[in-house]
């Protein structure tokens, strides 16, 4: 998976959001349950670091081929990044170390 070096340039021209890549954890990623990389040159963005919206995904995925609700995962972009994905019911938690990289307030018309 580390190895994985997708064409960005082919990749911008299909119909995709994103680009999800996953694979149990073996060899020097055999401490977790799973790995992926999250690729989006179309939408500028050449490889997502870490992705909690595809660990969303993944999770439940992940859990039904391994019988458990409790996973832990590592997406293994150049950057690299732990992810806790618990199932409950028919939400996703996910915990791990996050960066803020915008702040902000949204105020929807009629709301006060």
């Amino acid at each position: 998976m580390r190895a994985l070096r997708p064409d960005s340039a082919a990749l911008a021209k299909l119909d995709l959001y994103a680009l999800i890549a996953t694979a149990p954890g073996s060899g020097a990623d055999a401490d977790v349950d799973f790995v992926s990389r999250t690729f989006a040159p179309g939408h500028g963005i050449p490889e997502d670091p870490v992705t909690g919206s595809a660990h969303c995904t993944l999770a439940p995925f992940w859990a039904k081929r391994l019988g458990r609700t409790h996973l832990e995962a590592r997406q293994v972009s150049p950057r690299t990044g732990e992810i806790e994905c618990t199932l409950v019911g028919d939400r996703v938690l996910l915990r791990g170390h996050a960066v803020k990289v915008i702040e902000g307030r949204m105020f929807l018309r009629g709301q006060a």
